[in-house]
């Protein structure tokens, strides 16, 4: 069987899925309790009826009849959760090796690649995400295009398309002679005014929302120093403006302080990894209302036995900066919001990302909101991220209380994402 043909018979299988799931006009879900994400509280007990895909009605004195009802006992429901740095397409550790998956592959490989992986995370919980990069070919775009017509099952994804780039930067295709998947402005790798402006543009032109910028090196490509700045101040300008002129974000990779506050001061909307705080960005973060997307959980992942010693000593040299920074960022009361960079380990890994903060110092809370209501402050949504009338109908529901225990989160029992059940288990 060829490879359009396996690509049919997938859209087939999850197509039927979904359409299953479709076909209720509505439903009651029933639990013991339901989390007000903004207060904190719990609220008991907690009765949903979801119609046409959003919340309707809570805890109302009658129910409406002829809806299918889902009773789930001693459940805590919860909003579904958001993570806001993940690589749906890409597959780093998973028996594709990282340094060759780009040129080994096709888009059409990374977007079948985003089918199973996008379905993983929706089961865990994630019925939204923003994802933070595709090799070549906008592949996360194709994904997101599946999933909202509902050829495939996973989260609501905002794409980010090609990552921008200098040539031979951290999120260009480095290590290979010369000839070997050379890129460009319609790639993502562009340098000075002029390729930047190609560059953002083809990207809005294809479906992005919104840019990813490499604005210092990184831990796993080539070279040895991670924090380098790579776009200056100018170039970073450039990005942000244009950007802005298409209504797009800029998230920004930046492991270096250098890099950090250059990303800052030109706008970006957030900072992901953001390895190398000091106070004097975090200062400026504030006053400008700029996001930390820490993906702390990465900290506590081994790299793998195969890994490159160059990726070893960058990584080990910015660890204790990394739990630094995260300090620093939580005791300032900075935004905060939940992203795991799920690719770099297992996607459904991306649970754990919730307890990786908590155990640095978050309240229960506080890494619920980060996965919640702080997420959709960053993507610019107002429809998701609490369980209101007239929310998005995207529940899940765990077995414990998560302000109490957060690794309650890590085995969700159900899953809703616009109205349809993915996931119940008794």
């Amino acid at each position: 069987m060829n490879l359009l043909s396996l690509i049919l018979l997938s859209c087939v299988i999850l197509s039927g899925l979904s359409t299953a799931h479709a076909n209720q006009s509505g439903s009651i879900i029933r639990a013991a309790q339901m989390l007000d994400i903004k207060s904190g509280k719990l609220i008991s007990p907690a009765v949903l009826v979801v119609q046409d895909g959003k919340i309707t009605a809570i805890n109302p004195t009658s129910l409406p009849t002829g809806l299918a009802t889902y009773d789930l006992g001693d459940k805590v429901l919860l909003p579904g959760f958001i993570d806001m740095h993940t690589h749906l397409t890409q597959d780093f550790f998973n028996g594709n090796h990282w340094e060759t998956e780009a040129v080994n592959e096709t888009p059409a490989d990374w977007a079948l690649h985003g089918v199973e992986f996008g379905k993983n995370m929706l089961l865990a919980g994630f019925t939204s995400v923003r994802d933070a990069g595709a090799w070549p070919g906008f592949p996360d775009v194709a994904l997101m295009r599946a999933i909202e017509r509902g050829a495939v099952v996973g989260p609501r994804v905002f794409p980010a398309g090609h990552y921008i780039s200098i040539t031979g930067g951290h999120c260009d295709v480095t290590g290979f002679a010369p000839g070997i998947m050379e890129l460009g402005p319609k790639q993502g790798i562009a340098d000075g005014k002029d390729e930047i402006l190609k560059a953002i543009r083809y990207q809005a032109k294809h479906g992005v929302k919104v840019i990813k910028v490499c604005a210092t090196a990184g831990v796993f490509s080539k070279g040895f120093s991670p924090g380098a700045q790579q776009y200056s101040d100018e170039e970073l300008n450039t990005i942000v403006q244009e950007a802005s002129r298409h209504g797009l974000k800029v998230m920004a990779h930046a492991h270096g302080s250098e890099g950090i506050m250059a990303a800052v001061k030109a706008g970006v909307a957030s900072i992901e990894h953001g390895s190398m705080l000091t106070p004097e960005i975090i200062k400026e973060m504030k006053k400008r209302g700029t996001y930390y997307i820490p993906t702390i959980h990465l900290a506590d992942v081994p790299l793998p036995p195969e890994t490159p010693q160059w990726t070893v000593d960058k990584s080990n040299f910015l660890a204790p900066y990394v739990e630094r920074s995260f300090k620093m960022a939580l005791d300032a009361g900075i935004n905060i919001a939940l992203g795991s960079d799920a690719g770099v380990m297992a996607h459904a890994d991306a649970r754990f990302e919730f307890n990786a903060m908590v155990k640095r110092g978050m309240s229960e809370l506080q890494a619920l909101q980060a996965g919640t209501i702080k997420a959709t402050e960053l993507l610019g949504v107002s429809d998701r991220g609490e369980l209101k009338v007239g929310m998005l109908a995207d529940i899940v529901a765990v077995k414990g209380n998560p302000l109490k225990d957060i690794q309650v989160v890590e085995n969700v029992t159900f899953v809703m994402k616009n109205g349809e059940v993915y996931k119940h288990l008794q």
